[in-house]
């Protein structure tokens, strides 16, 4: 027997019929004619190969068979339920599952916090954060492994849309003995000759670029590059040379005891941005992650000291 040829209809017409014991009580709760659920049931019946219900003038009543289907047809009409509520669910944005990656100090402070936030108002929504390397945010959305991503400013990708989230000024972190902790105005002169430790490839191709203009003879270079900011900002905290960072990364620098110091002529700005695929869709669950951090995330670096010191 094909079961494909039971419908959700005519489940749902010997669920009620059974549990009202009448197919006048029954055409009233579903909203049809008396004579359409008794077509329902009589289609199931012919499909199945057996009677569900002994008919008198007077009663009906399950029979020995219909009692058997039962319970295993009310727990279908339960799961059914279940999916329409989940397809619902998604509809309004309330369930599903979300992947975002972000460098190492946003997937560890910016994003937990926004989570948790977000998760309160929406229980039903899964939400996996990643912490991935700056240079791998854009591929990592382009090729599906993500639905979003936080991060710094990327080149262009045509598979990759983004949005401006806030901007973050490049500045100086260095221990509280350094030489140039001191210093009232810190130019890019100074960092010259200065050792500097990058964090990662980005940090270290951001940091070479950076000069007071083209009269310097010299671009500022790190003496050293490590694979992750929190290496960086441990080596700056014991005073063996200075990292430079967007400020954002205070979160995760100034408990290391360590100074910043913002560099003007001219100051270099980093860019957030939220990244999300261009070719394909992403969950609406997603979609709405993606729309409140953009907002929440404003609001938390709008909330960061950016005083020296």
């Amino acid at each position: 027997m094909p079961l494909t040829r039971v419908t959700v209809r005519q489940l749902e017409a010997f669920v009620a019929v059974a549990r009202l014991r009448s197919f006048a009580a029954a055409s009233k709760e579903l909203g049809l004619s008396a004579s359409a659920v008794s077509q329902l049931v009589s289609e199931l019946e012919d499909t199945l190969g057996f009677r569900l219900f002994d008919r008198t003038t007077r009663r009906v009543a399950l029979s020995s068979a219909g009692r058997d289907l039962r319970g295993q047809a009310q727990a279908t009409m339960r799961n059914i339920g279940l999916v329409e509520s989940f397809a619902e669910d998604i509809r309004n944005r309330a369930a599903g599952v979300v992947r975002i990656g972000a460098p190492l100090v946003l997937a560890s402070t910016l994003l937990p916090a926004a989570v948790r936030v977000f998760r309160a108002q929406n229980p039903k929504v899964i939400i996996y954060i990643r912490d991935v390397p700056v240079e791998q945010m854009v591929d990592r959305i382009a090729d599906g492994d993500l639905d979003l991503a936080l991060g710094p400013d990327r080149p262009p990708d045509a598979a990759v849309a983004n949005e401006a989230v806030f901007e973050s000024p490049w500045v100086l972190w260095c221990a509280a003995d350094h030489p140039l902790a001191s210093k009232p105005v810190l130019q890019w002169s100074d960092l010259q000759n200065v050792e500097l430790v990058a964090a990662g490839r980005d940090h270290e191709v951001s940091v070479a670029q950076m000069r007071t203009s083209d009269r310097l003879s010299n671009p500022v270079m790190p003496t050293d590059v490590v694979a992750n900011i929190s290496t960086a900002l441990g080596i700056a905290a014991e005073g063996l040379a200075a990292t430079l960072s967007p400020a954002y990364v205070g979160v995760a620098a100034r408990p290391r005891g360590l100074v910043m110091k913002r560099i003007r002529g001219p100051e270099v700005i980093r860019e957030v941005r939220l990244y999300r695929p261009e070719l394909r869709s992403i969950p609406p669950a997603a979609e709405a992650f993606g729309t409140f951090l953009v907002d929440w995330a404003r609001q938390w670096n709008a909330g960061l000291p950016l005083t020296e010191g």
